[in-house]
């Protein structure tokens, strides 16, 4: 396969680390980040200690604050890792002239998403709020998986996978990204592996709570359980396969964000189990929790098509309603009794 220029759209974490893995397989790649402070650390250095600390950036890769950039560049592959509750912001902003120069061109291969989340404005999934967006017809996909981006960073055995309606690119988009380190699946899938990647923050926020309230392996293997309950349901509902849940995007990224100490989502949870409010840990974080606002764009987005999500709904009492974390998870032990 011939490389592919390569641009990623926000230098997060994620962002930063999937630069990382397109560089290292030959691909050359230019990122745009709206932090200007941020931009020229990582020209001068080639790092960034605050999201990704110790590791080193290929010389290879470009950094810019500036859309022209991206623009001249004139990418093949364009990877959105904006933050979901974002996206809408950077791309409104794009005049006329910007969004045609960079996204209506024939030689534009695959706009790639890799945010994990619903927008809270319109209840959209990413693939839907991209379509509205952007203003030509566009082969949209989007990366998922139990993915931390300071493990990718650092080469650990990682597995993810790319979903999109265009099958025939599937095959060539899996061998971009992947090497002795990245492997990548497929899926036809596209709503359900975002279903996946959004609503497994929410449980792992869950998750973060337990932990933080001193519960044990019990509590926690029951709520990832009745948590991929809730996932599945809601993507079906939605037309998504229910054999996508079971995989990499479902149960797979679930186990890892509710589980690990790098995920942002079990560490607000963490945090509220303790006794802290959302709106304290929120302000002292560097990276976006995506989980908080999807908790709300999901609630809302179940009740408006009537799908049952008691994990989400009590998720959602204490982030929002200031429900206490012990009363909530009573709620849910004195449920009505019912078949698994």
């Amino acid at each position: 396969m011939k490389d592919r220029k390569a641009a990623v759209i926000g230098g997060g974490a994620w962002g930063l680390a999937l630069a990382k893995v397109l560089v290292e397989n030959g691909n050359p790649v230019c990122v745009w980040e709206y932090n200007p402070q941020y931009v020229k650390i990582l020209n001068e250095t080639h790092t960034n200690p605050d999201l990704l600390s110790g590791i080193i950036l290929p010389e290879a890769i470009r950094f810019t604050n500036q859309f022209s950039d991206l623009c001249v560049y004139a990418p093949e592959i364009i990877i959105l890792a904006i933050p979901s509750q974002f996206i809408r912001s950077t791309l409104s902003g794009l005049s006329q002239e910007t969004h045609n120069a960079l996204f209506c061109r024939n030689d534009i291969y695959a706009i790639i998403n890799v945010a994990k989340g619903v927008e809270l404005k319109s209840g959209k999934l990413i693939h839907q709020l991209l379509n509205e967006l952007l203003p030509c017809e566009l082969p949209l996909f989007t990366l998922s998986g139990p993915s931390h981006a300071e493990e990718v960073a650092r080469q650990l055995p990682t597995t993810v996978v790319i979903a999109g309606s265009e099958q025939a690119k599937l095959g060539e988009l899996q061998r971009l990204f992947s090497n002795a380190y990245f492997r990548v699946y497929s899926s036809t899938d596209i709503t359900g592996v975002e279903i996946g990647g959004a609503v497994k923050n929410i449980i792992a926020i869950a998750s973060g709570i337990l932990a933080g309230l001193g519960l044990g392996d019990n509590t926690n293997g029951a709520l990832l359980s009745r948590g991929i309950v809730e996932i599945q349901r809601l993507g079906m509902a939605l037309g998504a396969k229910a054999e996508t849940f079971l995989g990499l995007s479902g149960i797979g990224d679930l186990i890892t964000t509710a589980t690990s100490p790098h995920s942002r989502n079990r560490f607000v949870g963490f945090e509220i189990g303790k006794g802290r409010k959302a709106s304290d840990i929120l302000a002292s974080m560097k990276m976006v929790a995506e989980g908080v606002a999807s908790t709300k764009a999901v609630y809302e987005l179940s009740h408006r098509i009537g799908i049952e999500m008691p994990i989400v709904d009590q998720i959602y009492a204490i982030l929002y309603q200031d429900k206490d974390p012990k009363a909530a998870l009573n709620s849910l032990m004195q449920r009505e009794l019912k078949p698994e």
